[in-house]
């Protein structure tokens, strides 16, 4: 039976997250008549804090720590909580919230409060890139275009509808590339529109890769086949839609690493901040957090 979940913890909201202002005040007095003791909290203005009050708050022995934001916030912070005995929780406060919905947990700020409260430890992988975790998805393609480039304001006024504009205004500048999974006789090359690096099957807040799991032990890279816009388009339509055919779109690999190069050498974002060019290795690190989900 899992152990429970401790009863303090120290909070740390990005508030220049989509909610994160306006949310970290309720979030802090929800946490505290919900039974969690906060040992500190901290309202972040510069996002680039985060990893270093992560790492004091591990360094100083907190049971838990509450990260509240979006998936680049977790993505900058899980780094510091991997390997050690402190339990990572999490407040979906972004556009996204796409490693939340991997998890289980309630995007809305009472459902997640009421997780860390009465939720139960939860043992999950976490990708890499290199040398750098991430908690849910890498990409190749257009979404580290949208990434590096929306205007703050937009993604955070409008949301996810304002994110999907940009990708729409980003994607006449695209150009599909060659892509290479895989090293030596074994390699696979091709035509490739898009690539999805899933440890969780959730990417931009809907469901692309469903063979993704953060507890199989192996990284699932999805790469969208072929040259053609329309395809890519295509793609992300059956996606949303939910339709039979969406898995004809995609090629699907899968292991504990994999090598991903590009011709051209292409930006990567990771859990939507963009961090690396290719070449990388991808690579899963199986079991090496654990993390506050639902008891169900």
């Amino acid at each position: 039976m899992a152990s429970p979940l401790p009863r303090s913890a120290v909070l740390i909201v990005n508030t220049r997250s989509r909610k994160g202002e306006k949310l970290f005040r309720s979030a802090r007095e929800k946490l505290e008549h919900a039974g969690i003791t906060l040992i500190a909290s901290h309202s972040v203005r510069d996002p680039r804090r985060l990893p270093e009050l992560v790492r004091d708050a591990v360094a100083e022995g907190a049971p838990m720590v509450i990260v509240g934001g979006g998936d680049g916030s977790l993505s900058a912070t899980v780094d510091h909580v991997a390997g050690t005995d402190t339990v990572f929780a999490l407040l979906p406060l972004g556009t996204a919230n796409s490693f939340a919905r991997t998890l289980g947990i309630p995007i809305d700020l009472d459902g997640a409060v009421a997780v860390i409260a009465g939720g139960r430890r939860r043992r999950i992988d976490l990708g890499m890139i290199d040398k750098d975790y991430f908690a849910n998805c890498a990409t190749l393609g257009v979404p580290p275009l949208v990434a590096d480039t929306v205007p703050h304001g937009l993604k955070r006024w409008l949301g996810r509808p304002g994110y999907l504009a940009w990708g729409a205004w980003k994607m006449a500048r695209f150009r599909p590339f060659r892509l290479t999974i895989g090293e030596g006789a074994a390699a696979v090359t091709m035509d490739a529109l898009e690539v999805r690096i899933a440890n969780g099957p959730f990417h931009g807040g809907t469901e692309m890769v469903e063979g993704a799991d953060v507890a199989s032990g192996e990284i699932v890279v999805q790469a969208v086949e072929g040259r053609s816009r329309h395809r890519l388009i295509w793609s992300w339509l059956a996606s949303l839609l939910r339709l039979r055919s969406r898995k004809q779109t995609v090629r699907e690999f899968r292991g504990a690493s994999l090598r991903i190069a590009t011709e051209p050498r292409l930006p990567l974002s990771i859990d939507g901040e963009v961090l690396a060019r290719t070449p990388v290795t991808a690579r899963i690190a199986a079991g090496v957090i654990e993390v506050a989900a639902p008891a169900d």
